[in-house]
């Protein structure tokens, strides 16, 4: 039994629980048991309800009572995963105290340190510098959604642009753009996930205007299909978007997300825009090599990171 432990919330955004999302539906291919521990968070739970998956609610901050061990022992865990972001080492005694294989993605806490696994596919300092027993880096090992693959195909001009800051846009970030755009004289769809806060200021700053606001579209890799150009945050929105040869400008809307625009940048299957506290107008200018960076994103991005995971998993077991 895998147990995916995640945390989603508005702050934290739901980044990780999409990636469960995509892990989970490998594993029913598979056949293979899995649970997912979340913290308490109602729209989260909604998404897992959804898609008919067994999720149990945990107290991701107790370090303290060994909530931990109750869980293994109850639902037969034998390998623990955690995806979110900081590990406490407390934590990870608790699991590694049972005799569970412990793994961890992208993990900055202490907690790593004990992890027998460690996939970094969004940290780009050197591997050395990384904690955990064994640690495989490179975006080879992202979580992205196979959905992906129906959608591919090579941009040449840009007819249509796409805005998606996020499923929360914790800092607003979608009311800045939306105001460069205007500046530049461009219009966009504006794409806007479950937790996000900005709604009413965000309707009267595009009232009588040529911008279109989706709310919660089923699918978003469908919804970037229609279009040539995405604006996004540093997660794994502009893997997904550059995999299907949507290139992306990209905002930074944590610090960890500067390099992983700055990378995508390097691979030229985007523009990185800068911090969002901070953004770089000139980004948005779109003298864009379009197609150039739509055929960098489709031959260096694999949709395949699901299936790496699981063969590690496997192999380290």
């Amino acid at each position: 039994m895998i147990a995916i432990c995640i945390e989603a919330s508005h702050a934290r955004g739901l980044g990780h629980l999409y990636k469960a999302l995509n892990l989970a539906a490998l594993l029913r291919e598979k056949n293979h048991p899995f649970v997912i521990l979340l913290n308490q968070d109602q729209k989260a739970a909604r998404i897992l309800e959804k898609h008919d998956l067994d999720f149990h609610t945990v107290s991701l901050t107790d370090i303290h009572s060994n909530w931990e061990a109750e869980q293994i022992g109850r639902l037969g865990i034998s390998l623990w995963l955690n995806d979110r972001l900081d590990t406490h080492i407390e934590h990870s005694r608790h699991v590694k105290d049972q005799g569970v294989r412990l793994v961890t993605v992208d993990d900055r806490g202490a907690g790593a340190e004990l992890a027998d696994l460690h996939f970094a596919p969004l940290l780009f300092c050197g591997a050395d510098q990384l904690k955990g027993k064994r640690v495989l880096t490179g975006h080879q090992y992202l979580i992205l959604n196979r959905e992906i693959e129906r959608y591919q195909r090579v941009r040449r001009d840009i007819r249509s642009i796409v805005v998606s800051l996020g499923g929360s846009d914790t800092y607003g970030v979608t009311l800045k753009i939306v105001n460069i755009l205007k500046q530049a004289g461009q219009e966009a769809t504006i794409v806007t996930g479950p937790s996000f806060c900005h709604g009413e200021e965000l309707g009267a700053m595009t009232a009588g205007s040529g911008f279109l606001i989706k709310s919660g579209v089923p699918s978003l890799i469908e919804e970037f299909s229609r279009h040539d150009l995405a604006v996004t945050g540093g997660g794994v929105t502009p893997f997904e978007a550059n995999a299907a040869g949507l290139p992306c400008v990209i905002v930074a809307n944590e610090v960890h997300e500067i390099d992983i625009g700055r990378h995508l940048a390097n691979l030229g299957s985007s523009r990185f825009a800068g911090y969002h506290d901070a953004i770089d107008h000139a980004a948005f200018s779109l003298d864009l090599d379009l197609e150039g960076m739509s055929r960098a994103g489709l031959s260096r991005i694999t949709t395949q990171g699901a299936q790496n995971v699981y063969r590690e998993l496997q192999t380290d077991g």
